[in-house]
C-alpha cells in the first residue's frame, strides 16, 4: 500500500483528518517521486546486469550450490535461482514506487521460509543471495539512489531472518 494510501486509511478509521506529521510523510514521498520512478528504471533496464553481477557473487561464495548435488547444479536449476533474483528485484522496485514496504511483505516474504525450507533451498544462502543482488544493485546506482533503495532490500533480508 502506498503510503498516500496509509495515511488516508488511518485517518478514516479513527475518524481525523491527517495528523501533521502524515502530511509531513507524503510531502517527503513526493519530493523523492522522481527519484523513486528513476530508480525502478534502472532496475527494470538493468535487470540483467544485475542478476548477472549477483549470480557471479553468489557462486563465488558458495561454489558449492553449483558443484555436483548443489541447488544450483545445472543450467535448469541455476535458471530457477536467478529466475528468483528477478523477482526479488521486481518486488523492490514496487517497494520504491510505493515508498511503503508492505507490498514487498504480502508478496514477497509472507511465507518465504516454508517456502524455501520445503524445497530444501538453506535459507542462509538465500540471505546471502539477496545481500549479493543488493551489492549488484548498489553498483548502478548512485549514492543518492542508494539511499532510497537500501531500506527495501534490508527489509527482506531481516524477513528472511
Amino acid at each position: 500500500m502506498s503510503v498516500i494510501s496509509q495515511v488516508i486509511i488511518n485517518a478514516d478509521n479513527e475518524l481525523r483528518y491527517p495528523s501533521v506529521g502524515e502530511l509531513k510523510s507524503i510531502q517527503n514521498y513526493f519530493k523523492t517521486t522522481e527519484q523513486r520512478i528513476l530508480i525502478s528504471s534502472i532496475l527494470r533496464d538493468q535487470e540483467q546486469l544485475i542478476v548477472q553481477l549477483a549470480s557471479k557473487s553468489i557462486f563465488k561464495l558458495h561454489p558449492e550450490y553449483i558443484a555436483p548435488g548443489g541447488n544450483a547444479e545445472g543450467a535448469r536449476k541455476r535458471s530457477l535461482c536467478l529466475r528468483d533474483y528477478s523477482w526479488y528485484l521486481r518486488l523492490v522496485s514496487y517497494g520504491i514506487l510505493a515508498g511503503d514496504k508492505e507490498s514487498i511483505e504480502k508478496i514477497g516474504l509472507i511465507g518465504v521460509r516454508e517456502m524455501y525450507n520445503s524445497l530444501g533451498v538453506p535459507i542462509l544462502g538465500m540471505i546471502d543471495s539477496i545481500e549479493c543482488l543488493k551489492d549488484a544493485t548498489l553498483e548502478v546506482l548512485s549514492q543518492e539512489q542508494s539511499l532510497l533503495l537500501l531500506p527495501y532490500f534490508d527489509f527482506i533480508i531481516q524477513g528472511m531472518s
